[in-house]
């Protein structure tokens, strides 16, 4: 996967979170989803479906556990993207 994918994954996962904020605060890869950007668990599996969709990847539950920041879920999409 390129870069520009990588951006890609980014720019819809600051996009997404943004909306479901309901914010005006600017998202930022190193933002915690659950302390700064207050996204609860049906938030969060709500993004995970529309990622899933969107990259036509599936992302295994369990690997969801260590994610905390944006930065950490972009790359585990990436990760989970190139190994398809």
């Amino acid at each position: 996967m390129t870069e520009s994918n990588y951006d890609e994954i980014m720019q819809l996962l600051c996009d997404r979170l943004s909306s479901l904020t309901n914010s005006d605060t600017q998202i930022t890869p190193e933002m915690n989803m659950i302390s700064q950007l207050s996204i609860d668990s049906i938030k969060l599996l709500n993004l995970i479906m529309e990622i899933e969709d969107t990259f036509d990847v599936s992302i295994p539950i369990n690997a969801l556990t260590d994610i905390q920041t944006v930065r950490e879920l972009a790359d585990l999409v990436h990760k989970i993207k190139s190994a398809s």
